[in-house]
This record gives structure tokens, C-alpha cells and sequence, in this order.
């Protein structure tokens, strides 16, 4: 049974009521005559193309009585536009309204007709400004849903590919859309995140993709390692959907995520296919090499420093040469801290200001450092091979995932020596082996359980048998 009546006055005033018209400037109605009957439009500023609207209306002026006899014959003879649907529920009618649907209302209707006209304020489809290549596509995903979706779609054109439409939030009523390929997706994980999404009972989506992942998987705090892969291009996960993975976009947030997801996978780049194989795989070893070299680097100094017996002569010059002021763990952890105190300053500074910022912070953490006697020269040059290290992959989460591992692993160093060592190095190891992901499969997956096929493919940039070359 309909929500609504065929008398358009009591729509009309019925659907102010709900959504408290005097108290939102930015709520519009026009009230005209279409067809010799009354009819209301509602629309959101800013939400709408003026435009269209405007010929809609120039167009309705000119229907005639017969023409809108009815809602059938209305849609099928005096309805232009493409986007047009229908809705006899008012919570229908607000969610699409607010989302910024127009609504109609007709006389003698006991429906409301939807026409999605809408447009949303976006900021041009550039190149995120973390995953950048040095080859390739220089697009990437906006805050608007229908603009990332046309992004994919523009490079999927198969017919088993789908985006399914989900809404979660009792508030926000945030869009979540789930992407795939029918015939390449795990059907079970699929079932699975689809009954996850329509079983979550929250108010809103307040940090959009973020709030989705720790709504639909509620692992525990203390594994710091990724559990998804984040990406802004649309060709990585383009090339994510194509390879049988589920891509999950939300609207407002130009980060969508992957699932299922290895470690092997968020260390993966798009850099690694846009060149040769040989220069790929080249990419990619360095970049392994490189998150091995800033998990272990700094503790493996220490270790040495304090047990210099260890040191072989040919490695002599690793040793502090000047004297030590402050003990090298403090030097180390105050680096530590230093470095993410320089990137939210980074983050926070105006660009008018960067070059300024970045004199001083080379100079006061440089010279001035080290004549003070803070710092050992030693020290600051470890830290910073630490800190290139963790700029060499794109992803945030393990960048600080590997961080937090390496302070544990230096703390417990300098307080149990060797037998502190290798067991911060066991402890990292193990959070990488349990890891827990949402699909259920093993995080060091083609590891365990062992695919060699796979294996080689994510260690070396590889051409497939079937020609397919990510």
C-alpha cells in the first residue's frame, strides 16, 4: 500500500513536515501546473543541473490533460529524461532526496516520480598525489561514486562485470558500492562481505572507507599490519577486479578497497607493469629489499653497538666514531618521533611555506643536531636510509605497520641484548604469519599454503600463459 495519496496539496505539505523545510536554506520546491494539474518539485541546491530542471519544466508546460491521466501514461508519454523512476515508500522518496534525486509530485498520483538529475561538487579526476608512477595512467578515483564507477567501467567492458549498490548507515545512508567480475570472483567471499554489509548497524559511515573496514571486520588492535589494500588509481584496481579480487568503493572517499589481500599484495605497485619485465622484477626486489632493510636496519646497529666484540674488522667504520652524549636508543626513538613530527608538519604546512619549513628542519635536525651533541652522525644517516626505506611503498598502513615493529624490536634490544633481538624479530614474523584477513585465506599467501605459480608471480614481474601481463 502507497505512503502517499492522489491529492498533491497533502504530498506536498506531508513531505515538507519530514525533512523540516523551514529550518534548511538550501531545501527548494517550485509549485506549477502541468497539464491543468498541481505539481510540486523538490530539489537540493547545489545537487541539481539547473539546466536540466528548467527544460523539464518548459517541457511539461506543453502536456496536455490526457497526457497525465495517470502515472503510467505520464512516464510513458510525457517524461523526456533517461533517469526516471518511481516510488510509493517515503523513506525511498528522502533517502533519494537527500542524495540528491529531484522528486515530483503530480495530482491525482499516489506516487512520487524520482528524476535523478543531479550533479555533485568534485574536485577534477587528477593523479592521486601518494600513488604516483613514473609510467602510466594519471587519473585517479574522486569523492563522487558515479565518477569512480564510470572510471572503471571506462576500463572493464565485460559483460560479467557488476557493481552492486548497497546503503549503510541509519544517518548517513553512505552508498557502498561492491565490484567484480561474476565469473572470476570467489562467490562465497562475496556472499559473505554482501551479508556483512546488509547486516551492519551503525549510524554513519564517519570516515567513510575506514569506518566500512572496521565495521565489516572487527579484528583485534594490537596486529598493526594492513588488513586491507587501500588504492586511488583506477587502474590498480581495474587490474585487482580483473585478476578475481573484490574492489568496495564508498561514497565521498577517493580510496577504495581490495579484498582479499596478501602481504605480497599491498607491496605490489603499479610501477611493476608499466616497464619491461626485467626492469619490473628489478622494482620490485628493490622494494622487498627495502621493507626488509627498515624493519631491520636500526636494531641490527644497535645490536652491534653494544656488542662491538661482533663487529668484524672490515665493518669498523659502522661504530660511533664520536663520543656518545645520549645513549643511542634514545637517539634513535627521539628520531623516531621525529620524522612523523616533520611529516604532520609537512602535512599541515602551507605550500608557500614547505621550502621554509624544509631549510629549518634540515638545519636544527642536521648541523645543529650534532654539534649540540643530541646526535651521533651515525645515527641520523641510519634513520634517514630508514626513512627513505618506508617512502619506497605506497601503502600508509605498512609504512607504519613496519615502524612499530622496528621500535619494539629497538626497545627490546637495548633492554635484553641479543635475546631481545631475535625475539622482537619473532615477534614480527609472527604478526605477518597470523595475521588475520576477512577473506580467511593466509596473509603470506602463495607462501602458505605453497603455490609456486603464484609464488613466482609475486616475486618476479612475469608474463602469464594466457598473455595477461598484471
Amino acid at each position: 500500500m502507497s505512503d502517499f495519496v492522489k491529492n498533491a496539496d497533502e504530498n506536498i505539505m506531508n513531505f515538507k513536515d519530514r525533512l523540516r523545510f523551514p529550518a534548511n536554506f538550501d531545501m527548494l520546491d517550485r509549485e506549477v501546473r502541468i497539464g491543468g494539474k498541481k505539481a510540486g518539485f523538490f530539489f537540493i541546491d547545489g545537487f541539481v543541473q539547473e539546466d536540466m530542471v528548467e527544460k523539464l519544466m518548459q517541457f511539461f508546460y506543453s502536456l496536455k490533460p490526457e497526457d497525465v491521466s495517470n502515472i503510467d501514461k505520464f512516464l510513458e508519454n510525457g517524461m523526456p529524461y533517461t533517469e526516471v523512476d518511481r516510488a510509493d515508500k517515503y523513506e525511498l522518496v528522502i533517502t533519494s532526496f537527500l542524495a540528491g534525486v529531484t522528486v515530483l509530485f503530480v495530482d491525482g498520483f499516489d506516487e512520487a516520480v524520482l528524476i535523478d538529475c543531479r550533479t555533485y561538487p568534485m574536485r577534477s579526476v587528477a593523479e592521486p598525489w601518494k600513488d604516483r608512477v613514473l609510467r602510466g595512467s594519471r587519473d585517479g578515483f574522486v569523492e563522487t561514486l558515479v565518477l569512480n564507477a564510470a572510471l572503471l567501467r571506462r576500463r572493464i567492458r565485460d559483460t560479467g562485470f557488476s557493481m552492486e549498490m548497497f546503503n549503510v548507515g541509519t544517518r548517513s545512508r553512505s552508498d557502498v558500492a561492491i565490484c567484480y567480475i561474476d565469473d572470476l570472483v570467489d562467490k562465497s567471499l562475496l556472499n559473505n562481505i554482501k551479508e556483512r554489509i546488509k547486516k551492519l548497524n551503525v549510524e554513519s559511515l564517519t570516515m567513510n572507507v575506514e569506518s566500512l573496514a572496521e565495521c565489516l571486520f572487527e579484528y583485534k588492535w594490537i596486529n598493526p599490519f594492513p588488513k586491507f589494500k587501500y588504492s586511488e588509481r583506477p587502474d590498480t584496481a581495474s587490474a585487482a577486479i580483473l585478476d578475481g579480487n573484490i574492489v568496495i568503493m564508498v561514497d565521498n572517499s577517493p580510496a577504495v578497497m581490495i579484498i582479499p589481500t596478501s602481504i605480497f599484495d599491498i607491496v605490489e605497485e603499479p610501477d611493476d607493469y608499466n616497464f619491461a619485465p626485467m626492469i619490473g622484477t628489478y622494482l620490485r626486489l628493490s622494494r622487498f629489499l627495502f621493507t626488509i632493510v627498515t624493519m631491520m636496519l636500526t636494531p641490527i646497529w644497535l645490536l652491534l653497538i653494544q656488542n662491538q666484540e661482533l663487529i668484524p674488522s672490515w665493518l669498523s667504520f659502522i661504530t660511533v666514531s664520536d663520543e656518545i652524549t645520549v645513549p643511542v636508543i634514545f637517539q634513535l626513538l627521539i628520531l623516531e618521533l621525529a620524522v612523523d613530527g616533520l611529516k604532520m608538519a609537512a602535512v599541515n604546512t602551507p605550500s608557500l611555506l614547505s621550502t621554509p619549513l624544509s631549510i629549518v628542519a634540515g638545519i636544527v635536525v642536521g648541523e645543529y643536531a650534532v654539534s649540540s651533541g643530541w646526535f651521533n652522525t651515525e645515527s641520523l644517516l641510519y634513520m634517514a636510509v630508514v626513512t627513505v626505506g618506508t617512502y619506497s611503498q605506497a601503502s600508509f598502513e605498512m609504512g607504519y605497520a613496519m615502524k612499530f615493529i622496528r621500535v619494539f624490536t629497538l626497545c627490546l634490544t637495548a633492554v635484553f641484548n641479543a635475546a631481545g633481538f631475535f625475539a622482537g624479530v619473532a615477534v614480527g614474523v609472527c604478526c605477518i604469519i597470523f595475521n588475520k584477513t576477512i577473506s580467511g585465506k593466509s596473509y603470506i599467501y602463495p607462501l602458505y599454503p605453497f603455490d609456486v605459480k603464484k609464488l613466482k608471480r609475486s616475486i618476479f614481474r612475469v608474463r602469464l600463459p594466457h598473455g595477461k601481463n598484471n
